[in-house]
């Protein structure tokens, strides 16, 4: 099928006179998660990033560490799997033309791509569309967050930007990323299958109007709640004529989301100024209401986690698979009414597949669960109202001594994350040191980040903060981050630990605290290896789950719960 595919996209080159095409993960919204996922469609690879080029004799695939081993089984087949590093000033091939679609790149990232050794064409209509279409629904409306949800109103917001506008003696922002819009319209929607993403872009200007570039069918809800009129909205396709019908003369574009369709349309009317959305920054600073909400989505989910830890950890008689596994989690956190979806497909690997970091198992693909394997799982939920992400890793039987070692280690990076002196490790490259520290000393390591930003009912996945070795973005208070360390033996075993944390302010000082409420499977870890502090950590950790949770769980599960605490 999918070499089937290959060969009619092959064959619509000589028709645009190229030697090649790319094909990326994001959609023209830059989503992380599309409703139509081209890149999959192409290669079969269902990573969240990554790149293919298809060439008349050759095809490549560029992923990062996260995705090695998963690139491989899934299109290792048909591509040359590459550090998506190496994309960068690309010379596998060198003085060929390479199509791409201007909705789907900025004009930073084919600069980076191929300037240096290729020419590139531009195409306007999509080859991959071309050669096969997905039925994707999306005629959903968007809908609009209570202020008691998301405890700031919009036109609040709306002053910020302007503000930011005058300061930067602009005349309009154009808001690409559709989080962003969603952000400052406290609006959402049902576009992107784990987000609510709310597909659109936005034009505002620095005194009183700002339009929105969407259907007028998606926006219907927006025009009877009186946030918008209809006059605001610019359909698609009608976006070249608004353009050249505005005034001024200055325009910030975003450089990492404005497509190089958009930007080309709007430098004939414009001068543009290339900076990053403040959105981003500003969206990453959770109101004391987000918090509040997130904290509550935490112990619903923390319940359903629980529950599912000691259901799992009980159940070794039967031989269940990775498949049955995720379901039976998916089962515990539908039985609250707040839960909507998942914040992202889970990853259920036993064994060898808890080494690929982001494995998925299917009905077809899946493994037994083995009562000698340990365990990975990473999932996560939407709740009304928040956004939710944790990583366990399960023993079923008692480890080997050189795992429960490495758990330990893991483990210790992880407290190390939360127990940091912020006020000294202001941003994430400096506590990404301290997570690999102990895995460090025995000459290990693992090849993703620590931690990434996390959404108020938003994406799972959220900047401009991370804790990684080159995120050098100053910490502040209200961010939300992961902290999950880890460490993955090839065709072996996967372990993570991850939490989602928050940045709270107490007498001028800056600290993490956690927002996930999941036991950490106690069975694989060496307490010798621990310090008394980090005992102390671990037992007011468990303490505060069992204080929050013990109330929704039965007898059972209750008495498993306070073991964690003797």
């Amino acid at each position: 099928m999918i070499n089937n595919r290959i060969n009619k996209l092959i064959s619509k080159f000589n028709k645009y006179d190229i030697d090649g095409y790319i094909i990326p993960k994001n959609d023209e919204f830059f989503s992380e998660y599309s409703a139509n996922d081209r890149l999959k469609t192409i290669s079969n690879f269902s990573g969240s990033a990554g790149y293919s080029i298809i060439l008349k004799k050759k095809n490549y695939l560029f992923v990062d560490g996260r995705y090695t081993i998963q690139a491989k089984k899934e299109a290792g087949k048909t591509f040359q799997i590459i550090d998506s590093n190496k994309i960068i000033n690309c010379n596998f091939f060198k003085n060929l033309s390479i199509g791409y679609d201007p909705k789907f790149f900025t004009s930073i990232q084919i600069k980076k791509f191929f300037y240096k050794h290729n020419k590139v064409k531009r195409i306007d209509s999509n080859l991959i569309d071309q050669i096969y279409r997905r039925k994707v629904k999306l005629n959903k409306p968007f809908f609009s967050l209570n202020n008691k949800v998301v405890g700031e109103d919009y036109k609040t917001k709306i002053k910020k930007i302007r503000k930011y506008l005058n300061k930067n003696r602009s005349d309009y922002l154009f808001i690409t990323a559709p989080e962003n819009v969603a952000w400052l319209l406290n609006i959402r929607g049902h576009d992107n299958p784990n987000s609510p993403i709310p597909n659109c872009q936005l034009i505002i200007n620095n005194k009183n109007g700002f339009y929105l570039i969407t259907y007028k069918n998606k926006a219907s809800r927006l025009i009877v709640e009186k946030k918008l009129k209809s006059n605001q909205i610019i359909e698609p396709e009608n976006f070249n004529e608004f353009i050249s019908n505005l005034k001024g003369k200055k325009i910030i574009i975003d450089r990492n989301t404005c497509s190089i369709f958009f930007e080309n349309l709007i430098k004939k009317r414009f001068k543009i100024l290339k900076k990053e959305d403040p959105i981003y920054l500003l969206k990453s600073l959770k109101n004391k209401i987000e918090i509040k909400n997130m904290l509550k989505s935490h112990i619903l989910d923390g319940v359903a986690l629980t529950k599912f830890i000691h259901w799992i950890k009980n159940i070794n008689k039967k031989k269940i698979t990775e498949y049955e596994a995720q379901n039976k989690l998916e089962n515990f956190r539908k039985k609250n009414k707040e839960y909507l979806y998942p914040s992202f497909n889970t990853i259920a690997g036993t064994g060898g597949n808890g080494a690929i970091v982001h494995y998925r198992a299917t009905k077809i693909n899946t493994k037994k669960i083995n009562k000698k394997d340990i365990f990975l799982c990473d999932s996560g939920g939407q709740y009304k109202y928040g956004t939710t992400d944790v990583t366990r890793t399960i023993c079923f039987s008692t480890p080997k001594k050189n795992i429960k070692n490495i758990f330990t280690r893991v483990l210790k990076g992880h407290i190390a994350v939360v127990k940091s002196n912020l006020n000294k490790c202001s941003s994430g490259n400096l506590i990404d040191i301290r997570a690999r520290k102990f895995l460090k000393e025995i000459n290990l390591d693992y090849q993703h980040g620590t931690g990434h930003g996390v959404g108020f009912f938003l994406n799972v996945h959220e900047g401009p903060q991370s804790i990684s070795k080159l995120n050098k973005i100053k910490l502040l208070e209200g961010m939300i981050l992961s902290n999950e360390p880890g460490y993955y033996k090839k065709n072996k075993f996967g372990i993570r630990i991850e939490n989602l944390i928050y940045i709270k302010k107490s007498k001028n000082k800056l600290y993490f605290e956690n927002l996930t409420l999941a036991p950490i499977d106690k069975d694989l870890i060496n307490f010798d290896l621990l310090t008394n502090d980090e005992k102390t950590y671990l037992w007011k950790y468990n303490l505060d789950i069992y204080a929050k949770l013990h109330k929704y769980l039965n007898p059972s599960e209750k008495r498993w719960l306070a073991t964690f605490i003797q």
